[in-house]
């Protein structure tokens, strides 16, 4: 319907409560619901009579119960289907014109909008009495989403058993959790009771002493703004423990929320800070027996791009590395290189296997002959157990990988040992 196609006849001041409109001689309610397929608004109208317009101008609480039982017909029409007119029309006079305790039966037996009632100020408790003409004597024009939002919250969390107590409601509203668990915490000290805030910032410190020197750190295998899922794992772990024991009088969505705060803060820090050279001087390679890497080192992925790092360099090699690695890791590259032409080394990295190989060189090839090269593979502990081993390496070639063993030669006996892992 275009804006020239029709006048308004009534509209309150509440933004999105449907408001009367007259198309020709015909009286209509014009209601936004919904979105059409390109995620514009969709408009539902349907024809009403004069004695409709008289009470949904004199009564706001029957013009708000009559929005709650037509939008369940909106969401039936989905992004493109018509409204079923028949139905929505069924409705005019039970809701408007009828007695209380005849609304009341009838909302028993309809789909309606709750959400819609609460944020314009129903009664909750009257309301899930069935009791939803009382429940609307204090309606309001003007929506409080926030409202409808807590108490939808509320209801999810009764459906799981759980009840919060005046101190986890406030370590939830801290941490911007009581609505949704699943946004990205902060923290909102204006948000908490302030009688409450001191009991707060009590667990809050419990949480902040059990992880203090504890780090997330990146994981490149997963992007470059990806972090370590262990780290994240033995931080909320530690985190949880603590505030447990500290005071166990909270429910677990309290205990996660804090656990989840800790986290979201430490992997922020480390995506947002400059990529860690791990210990490693810029610029330096020292071999085990203390000479210097005298020229480059090169970096391959399984698709055959190649990346060169030199000793003069701004940056480390195993920040470039890394770097190398986040941008190009992917389900369909996940074998990354390392190699030190010079002195005839390398490491090969099997993300998809969590294994790794250390590659010698021991005897050239010479036109005449294939070079020689040793193999030997060992299992990796994650991502923590990559960095280790890639520093080792960098600093002195395959040589100070040796500590960092068991490495095994025999591809068989290695594949055994792997799967003996996997079935752990």
């Amino acid at each position: 319907m275009s804006d020239t196609a029709f006048d308004i006849v009534f509209a309150r001041q509440g933004g999105w409560i449907p408001r009367v409109v007259r198309q020709g001689a015909e009286l209509k309610l014009m209601l936004g619901a919904g979105a059409d397929a390109n995620r514009e608004p969709r408009t539902f109208t349907f024809s009403i009579s004069a004695a409709h317009l008289a009470v949904i101008r004199e009564d706001l609480a029957r013009h708000l119960l009559l929005w709650s039982a037509v939008l369940p017909l909106c969401d039936v029409a989905g992004t493109r289907g018509r409204l079923d007119e028949n139905a929505a029309l069924a409705l005019l006079d039970p809701v408007l014109l009828g007695a209380p305790a005849d609304v009341d039966e009838l909302f028993q037996r309809i789909p309606w909008d709750r959400s819609r009632l609460i944020a314009h100020g129903a009664d909750t408790g009257l309301l899930e009495r069935g009791q939803v003409c009382a429940a609307m004597h204090a309606a309001t024009e003007t929506p409080n989403g926030t409202r409808a939002q807590e108490y939808d919250a509320e209801r999810r969390r009764a459906e799981r058993g759980t009840v919060l107590g005046p101190l986890d409601a406030a370590i939830l509203r801290y941490a911007g959790q009581y609505l949704h668990g699943a946004t990205v915490p902060r923290r909102m000290s204006d948000a908490v009771d302030p009688a409450l805030l001191p009991q707060v910032m009590r667990v809050i410190t419990t949480a902040e002493q059990a992880c203090a020197g504890m780090r997330i750190g990146r994981d490149p295998r997963r992007g470059q703004r990806a972090t370590d899922r262990r780290d994240w794992q033995r931080m909320e772990t530690a985190v949880e423990a603590a505030v447990r024991r500290a005071h166990p009088e909270l429910v677990d969505d309290a205990v996660r929320t804090v656990g989840f705060l800790m986290c979201s803060e430490a992997a922020d820090r480390s995506r947002n800070a400059p990529v860690e050279d791990d210990g490693e001087t810029v610029g330096h390679r020292a071999d085990s027996g203390g000479s210097a890497s005298k020229t480059a080192l090169s970096f391959t992925d399984d698709q055959g791009v190649e990346k060169k790092w030199r000793r003069d360099s701004t940056r480390s090699a195993s920040a470039q590395f890394w770097d190398f690695v986040g941008d190009r890791s992917a389900a369909d590259n996940e074998v990354f290189t390392i190699e030190d032409e010079e002195r005839g080394e390398g490491i090969q990295l099997h993300f998809y296997a969590d294994s790794i190989a250390r590659i010698t060189t021991l005897r050239e090839g010479d036109g005449r002959s294939d070079p020689e090269y040793r193999v030997e593979y060992s299992l990796v502990d994650g991502m923590s157990g990559y960095r280790k081993l890639v520093n080792a390496f960098l600093r002195g070639g395959c040589a100070a990988l040796e500590q960092h063993g068991p490495w095994m030669s025999d591809v068989a006996d290695f594949e055994r040992a792997r799967r003996r892992r996997h079935s752990r």
